[in-house]
């Protein structure tokens, strides 16, 4: 099982020095979000300050951009990190693409398949001048001139939903789990889900990377209250009832959601967040504790990307999460 780490910083700077002291410790890929930094600028800084962890998009929005767009800059990114680059794309949800970004929302599943198709073909032949035919792209009289470091670059795909699940598993070279996703959830509903879409292929042919938040204390209680907030903001999503539902914890989702209709921000929900809620989602606990919890991952995940918490907390408490994440990954690799 790999063990990987999606860096932090407040500054581009302290986020590629991030990066660089994960690669030291041993993380074989370091991941960059999109919410608050555009993914793609972020995996250059971490390109730039890295020499052999692969660099990831986890995830890279995939609608927001075209097509072509996406696969010049993974191109770019590629041949930045000599050949090190992963890209990730998820869909989002309709909010986010029609209010936020201006982009139409329809048919997400049809529209990732068409897009992971338009990128690949984009990929393989825009350095050869031969005719590019795919969904969205139709070129003539075009030649790449540039080298590219691979002519195929990973493409993983980030699911929730059940349909999104199965295409990931369908055509993904990597799926990448939720950032909530405990070892049951991925061993009882998510993995049967992957097993349907593989529909043929390998199962060694998908890079399962399940996403785990992780708060390392030596007060257990004081490292699950510094991740309450991340539990929080995505407790206040109706959209994730089924995660919570499953766990038993329909009606602490339902306090979180009344806190935040009465008025406190996404980002300030900790308090209506109970302990358990938290050590039921999240990597969360002494280093000993967080070490077990990781090894329930063992022989469900083949990646885990860990990532500190963010959430209703000041950057010094994340910096702190940071540098105790990163110890870990010295011990664990």
């Amino acid at each position: 099982m790999r063990i990987t780490y999606g860096p932090w910083g407040e500054t581009l700077g302290e986020l590629a020095a991030a990066a660089r002291a994960a690669e030291d410790a041993g993380a074989e890929v370091v991941w960059v979000p999109e919410l608050h930094r555009s993914a793609t600028v972020g995996a250059a800084a971490l390109a730039g300050a890295t020499t052999r962890a692969q660099v990831g998009t986890a995830v890279a929005l995939a609608f927001t951009r075209s097509p072509m767009t996406l696969a010049l800059e993974a191109l770019d990114l590629d041949e930045l990190s000599g050949g090190r680059f992963v890209l990730g794309l998820g869909s989002g949800v309709r909010r986010l693409n029609e209010d936020w970004h201006g982009v139409r929302w329809d048919r997400p599943v049809a529209r990732l398949r068409e897009t992971v198709a338009a990128i690949r073909e984009f990929v393989a032949r825009c350095g050869t001048g031969e005719p590019i035919d795919a969904p969205g792209l139709r070129i003539r009289g075009y030649r790449r001139p540039f080298p590219a470091a691979r002519d195929r670059i990973p493409v993983y795909l980030a699911a929730v939903g059940p349909a999104m699940t199965r295409l990931a598993a369908g055509i993904g070279d990597g799926w990448i789990s939720h950032e909530l996703c405990s070892p049951a959830y991925l061993r009882d509903r998510l993995l049967p889900r992957i097993g349907e879409g593989l529909a043929g292929r390998a199962r060694s042919d998908l890079d399962v990377v399940v996403s785990a938040c992780c708060s390392i204390d030596e007060d257990p209680r004081a490292a699950r209250r510094r991740a309450a907030g991340g539990v929080g903001f995505y407790a206040s999503v109706r959209a994730y009832s089924g995660l919570f539902d499953f766990h038993g914890l329909a009606g602490e989702q339902a306090r979180v959601v009344e806190a935040f209709r009465s008025g406190s921000g996404a980002g300030d929900l900790a308090g209506a967040v109970p302990d358990h809620m938290v050590g039921a989602l999240t990597l969360s606990g002494t280093a000993r504790q967080v070490r077990e919890r990781l090894g329930a991952y063992e022989g469900l995940a083949d990646t885990v990307k860990l990532t500190p918490p963010t959430h209703g907390i000041p950057a010094e408490e994340t910096r702190h999460a940071q540098d105790r994440i990163i110890e870990l990954i010295g011990d664990l690799t």
